[in-house]
């Protein structure tokens, strides 16, 4: 690059920096820990709040370089390697916030917001603090998305049971009245042996559509205090 004038930083600028960053780390933290997710306000805080010490350190080596050599010609200085090491290395951080439990992946949302929240700290570490604070109202909409648009999910739950007429109808019944979408069912048959003999025990794996509001954790407890139900539980896609 040509050599330039860089506006120097003074207290109250390196101030404002900083806090710009600080506060909006903590409040996209904020909805992330109000989540329970891995990484929280703490950690959003620290990964602005570093990224911004990191830009605005390569600010201030800039300025230096380029206030001693201000008579040089010819000088090309390379920009942006240290803010290019915090966009790269925070992917480790991020990374450590997925989790894989039954072939089910967790925190990829919260491991692009530790991202975005470093990338954020640059720009309020450069002094883009309004162009920050604007960027960081923008992902807490995008997380707080979901509250508005309701994204429908399938889950597959198993039920054994036995009787089979009997818990068929109740089922469909109980279905029906929490306006749970059946979108398939697959059903075996095992035989069992208890106090009252042989008998067949039914197998079904349902694929579920919840309507807005519903909870699975309600649908298993409530399904599995029917007489007839031996066993209900969640099963992955």
């Amino acid at each position: 690059m040509s050599l330039m004038t860089i506006r120097p930083m003074d207290e109250l600028e390196i101030l404002i920096r900083l806090f710009s960053a600080a506060l909006i780390g903590a409040f996209i933290g904020l909805e992330r820990e109000y989540k329970n997710r891995p990484a929280g306000m703490r950690t959003h805080t620290l990964v602005c709040l570093g990224a911004a010490i990191v830009a605005m350190l390569e600010g201030l080596l800039m300025n230096n370089i380029l206030t001693t050599m201000q008579n040089a010609e010819g000088v090309a200085i390379s920009m942006g390697r240290m803010s290019a090491q915090v966009i790269s290395g925070i992917g480790f951080l991020g990374a450590g916030t997925i989790m894989v439990s039954q072939k089910r992946i967790a925190g990829l949302t919260t491991a692009a917001s530790v991202w975005t929240v470093a990338c954020i700290g640059l720009l309020c570490g450069f002094g883009y603090y309004l162009f920050g604070l604007l960027t960081g109202a923008m992902v807490m909409g995008v997380l707080f998305l979901q509250r508005v648009i309701h994204v429908n999910h399938w889950r597959k739950v198993e039920i054994r049971f036995l009787h089979r007429t009997e818990t068929i109808a109740y089922l469909q019944e109980y279905f029906g009245k929490k306006d749970i979408q059946v979108l398939d069912v697959d059903f075996t048959v095992e035989t069992i042996e208890d106090e009252n003999g042989k008998q067949n025990l039914y197998i079904n794996i349902y694929t579920l559509q919840m309507p807005h509001g519903a909870s699975y954790a309600d649908v298993v407890n409530e399904l599995s205090q029917y007489k007839n139900v031996r066993m209900v539980r969640t099963r992955a896609m």
